[in-house]
């Protein structure tokens, strides 16, 4: 069984902000599989779906950015998932919009969502698909990861949405070294 967690803040203020690409991702993956992720349990929205015949459950926590940890540690101690069985997908600042990378593992890079997960998990050992946002020169982090994109950077945003969950079901039904080969 494979876990893939968008990272997000729930509430239709946050929805198509820079914040919330993870949730972007897990609805892409969704709709590419032909499910909904509207199930509630483990503070989160989730569903479970087969996918060329491995069990996945995608998972979008609801607890807001900075409590992400507690969402997906009840959902892998439930369902008994493996560490080296879960994705987490999220924004990253340091990426030009458009770009993903792929981790098998590493620090937060100053991500509260991610400090979150390291510190309910006890581990930095997760894979992870970052997807880049860019950041502002003038405008402040804390205000810059609750804008929209523009309309310029749309067609981008949208391919590393298409990528990101492309790479995440390779992951699901392969494996991630054979995603990052592709997507990095």
């Amino acid at each position: 069984m494979k876990l893939i967690v968008g990272l997000g803040n729930p509430g239709d203020k946050y929805q198509a902000t820079r914040h919330n690409c993870g949730f972007m991702v897990i609805d892409k993956i969704a709709e590419m599989l032909n499910v909904r992720c509207d199930k509630l349990k483990f503070k989160a929205a989730y569903t479970k779906v087969k996918y060329k015949n491995q069990d996945i459950i995608l998972l979008k926590p609801l607890t807001f950015m900075n409590l992400s940890g507690q969402s997906i540690i009840e959902a892998i101690q439930f369902f008994k998932i493996d560490m080296e069985d879960i994705v987490v997908i999220y924004d990253d600042l340091d990426l030009p919009v458009g770009k993903i990378r792929l981790r098998e593992s590493g620090g937060s890079g100053g991500h509260n969502g991610i400090k979150s997960i390291i510190q309910y998990l006890n581990t930095q050992d997760f894979k992870r698909i970052r997807v880049g946002i860019d950041k502002s020169p003038v405008i402040p982090v804390i205000d810059y990861v609750l804008t929209k994109f523009s309309k310029q950077e749309e067609k981008d945003i949208n391919q590393a949405i298409d990528y990101a969950a492309e790479a995440a079901l390779l992951f699901a039904s392969d494996s991630f070294t054979k995603s990052m080969n592709r997507y990095n």
